[in-house]
């Protein structure tokens, strides 16, 4: 086993393309810049026009520091968000791998899993990646395991709506991808002023109070992207006094008194469970009928979608402004 366990490491190192913590950016480079996520960015050369210029030297969000001395041509990915953001960006044929929740794109479907949240590093390794994508979400373990052999384990974790659509630019920049990226973020960019501007009259006293819960029992608190999405939509999350992911309380949600409850029409039997619990029947959004679900998929992934699940949201709760 101590063989086998040298012998990966030695097939980890032979394939990286991004050094951490080494590197140093070339003589006359300015000061880290930011960039998706809050990552910093320091170019071993600035890129040129369309193109980008190598080696260059950027910071996870993790606070790892990556070298590329050129566009990665085998990526993994751990994470479905960030499988279709490579996607968007053309980078199918780079892909050798991805988690086994991923679904989107189709061609996704085809690719070879990689485990799941926590990782399979024995089929990482065969997949011999120059580089490997994956939130922060990705359990710990797996993270100690990839970083022992070696692995270009890149993390991404964005906080906001903006951040998500920083990420698109982030990876485009990366993989030589920044036309593509320029198109999505375009993309991403007229969705969300569809809702800033449809709601820009809106008072204070007409914003909708909003419960979310994503997964039987769980909802989400302020400095996460859906606290954010509800903000745009033109809501008020009744969860943000909390912070992160948090589990319910089921009587603060009823003294809370949402307008609005919106769940992951995906997860089954989610809605009936809502409408079941106890005391929910006097919640003024289960007594008007303001229980709506939106796709988990576009919820629960803030990647080159969320910008349409955030149009989405926007037109539940303010159907007379979003058209």
């Amino acid at each position: 086993m101590k063989k086998l366990g040298m012998l990966l490491m030695a097939c980890a190192l032979a394939v990286a393309v991004a050094a951490c913590g080494q590197n140093k950016p070339a003589e006359g480079v300015k000061e880290p810049a930011q960039a998706s996520g809050g990552t910093a960015v320091k170019s071993g050369s600035e890129s040129t026009g369309k193109r980008t210029t190598y080696p260059l030297t950027i910071k996870d969000s993790s606070g790892k520091e990556f070298t590329f001395t050129k566009a990665p041509q085998r990526i993994v990915s751990l994470s479905p968000t960030e499988t279709e953001v490579l996607f968007a960006l053309g980078l199918g044929d780079k892909i050798v791998g991805v988690s086994n929740l991923d679904d989107y794109p189709e061609e996704a479907k085809s690719k070879p899993k990689m485990g799941n949240l926590q990782g399979n590093a024995e089929a990482i390794i065969a997949a011999n990646p120059d580089i490997v994508f994956a939130g922060l979400s990705l359990n710990k373990n797996s993270v100690a395991k990839l970083n022992e052999l070696k692995m270009n384990l890149f993390q991404t974790n964005p906080k906001t709506i903006d951040e998500a659509i920083e990420r698109v630019t982030l990876f485009g920049l990366i993989n030589d991808k920044q036309e593509q990226a320029e198109k999505v973020v375009a993309e991403m960019k007229k969705e969300k002023q569809t809702v800033v501007d449809a709601l820009k009259s809106l008072k204070p006293e007409q914003k909708k109070k909003v419960y979310i819960e994503f997964s039987p029992g769980w909802t989400v608190g302020k400095g996460e992207y859906l606290d954010d999405m509800i903000t745009l939509a033109g809501g008020v999350n009744v969860a943000s006094d909390l912070e992160g992911w948090k589990q319910i309380s089921e009587e603060k949600i009823i003294q809370a008194n949402p307008d609005v409850i919106f769940f992951a029409r995906n997860v089954p039997d989610l809605e009936k469970t809502i409408r079941g619990r106890g005391g929910w029947d006097k919640i003024a959004a289960i007594q008007k009928s303001k229980v709506i679900g939106l796709d988990d998929n576009l919820l629960s992934r803030p990647g080159p979608r969320l910008t349409k699940a955030l149009v989405d949201m926007a037109k539940a709760l303010h159907p007379e402004l979003v058209k």
